[in-house]
């Protein structure tokens, strides 16, 4: 039978960005470019390398318009071998193989976990990785390395504000966060790569410069020179300020609230339990919002005060007035739960910047990590429709420092008994 070696292989011929990740020989690369910037061109020379080498590769990635790119180019390049009759194709499953053998590549769509089940590779290559779900690769993709020691390929485009609305991700940072520990990695296992639009010299120069005009600075930073922003300017929150005074256990607290920001449709409602330290600081102690029916996120508002044994829940009025009330306290079987109602009268800008400022003092602490919650409060800027959970945060914050010095003074002196204490912060 004719092999692949006597037919034309139609390849591009990679870029100087390009060849390093290909050539690299680091078991887990992961490649962080601009838009255009060639890195699924790239993702493909790779993998029809790999396949030419008789190894089984595995590309996906979240969208069919995005597997699509990625199958013309392994199918464009492949072309002679297969109109020959020495691979297979099959455009249904965008699958290539040589009959009889574990030789193959094959592209999906993956969103998640599940739709790679099953399968396995020599090589895997997850593109837009930043949009997946991290257990694309955590519970599924880096189990099916184990069988053939396989080599693993990471592509992303740092996720703007617009992107990061799509993204299946539980943390929208977890690209970044696993580009910063690869740059570290100092065994060789693993490799970075960085390159923007700029470095690909097929593309127009000049349509490049022009495009700038129709960008912002942040979107043009992000999409273009593919550049990680921790913190966006103008944002009220930092995030490395929210992991320099983030802690694992709570203390004392003599105050717990759950912050809610409701909805009467399909958007999320914000939950967020809080809680007041004696040290008079703030305590984060957990985002419960999500998406449902008023008596859905009002049964959680319920189960969460029951579970934090918490003193208040703080709603806004805003919305719905006393429907919020009267849909909570239906929610609630039996037990009266105490709510107070606030309006956002001075504007809920003006009730976030004083919680903001708590934060820049440092008095302000997470217990745990709420990677969606922070990701909203770092990714708001004044002037924006402020984001649920974060309205929720506020509410819970502002209530309690507004409180905080009474409450405080108050209860300072009062001494719990050990039983209560274990019992109200068993969790911690």
């Amino acid at each position: 039978m004719a092999t692949s070696r006597e037919y034309h292989i139609k390849l591009f011929r990679p870029t100087d960005k390009q060849e390093l990740f290909i050539s690299s020989i680091a078991k887990r690369k992961i490649i962080r470019a601009g838009r255009r910037g060639g890195k699924t061109t790239g993702a493909a020379t790779l993998a029809v390398q790999k396949f030419l080498a008789g190894k089984r590769v595995l590309y996906a990635a979240p969208t069919t318009e995005q597997v699509e790119r990625f199958w013309t180019l392994v199918s464009n390049a492949l072309a002679e071998p297969i109109q020959a009759g020495v691979f297979r194709k099959n455009e249904t499953e965008h699958l290539i193989e040589l009959p009889g053998t574990e030789q193959r590549i094959r592209a999906k769509t993956a969103w998640n976990a599940d739709t790679l089940r099953g399968d396995y590779a020599d090589l895997l290559i997850l593109d837009e990785w930043q949009l997946m779900n991290e257990d694309a690769w955590e519970t599924v993709g880096a189990p099916m390395m184990l069988d053939n020691n396989g080599d693993a390929v990471f592509i992303y485009t740092p996720p703007s504000i617009r992107s990061r609305s799509v993204s299946k991700a539980n943390d929208p940072r977890h690209a970044a966060k696993m580009f910063k520990r690869a740059e570290k990695d100092t065994t060789g296992r693993w490799a970075a790569f960085h390159f923007s639009s700029f470095d690909n010299p097929h593309l127009s120069q000049a349509a490049l410069a022009d495009i700038s005009n129709d960008m912002t600075v942040l979107a043009m930073r992000q999409e273009i020179y593919a550049e990680d922003i921790d913190k966006l300017p103008g944002a009220m929150w930092d995030l490395e300020l929210i992991e320099r005074y983030r802690l694992k256990i709570a203390p004392d607290l003599i105050r717990i609230v759950v912050g809610v920001d409701p909805t009467g449709g399909t958007a999320e409602a914000g939950i967020v339990v809080a809680g007041l330290g004696r040290d008079g600081q703030g305590y984060v102690l957990h985002d419960g919002s999500m998406y449902g029916t008023p008596n859905a996120w009002a049964s959680k508002v319920i189960s969460l005060y029951n579970e934090y044994r918490a003193d208040n829940v703080i709603a806004e009025k805003n919305f719905g007035g006393d429907m919020v009330e009267s849909t909570i306290q239906s929610a609630d079987e039996g037990s009266f739960v105490p709510i107070k109602m606030v309006t956002a009268s001075r504007g809920k800008l003006v009730r976030a910047e004083p919680v903001a400022a708590k934060y820049e003092r440092g008095l302000v602490h997470h217990v745990g990590l709420f990677s969606k919650l922070e990701e909203e409060m770092c990714t708001y800027l004044p002037g924006l429709k402020s984001p649920n959970r974060m309205d929720a945060l506020v509410w819970a914050l502002s209530d309690l420092f507004d409180n905080g010095n009474l409450t405080v003074d108050a209860l300072r002196d009062v001494v719990m008994e050990p039983s209560e204490v274990i019992s109200r912060f068993a969790r911690y």
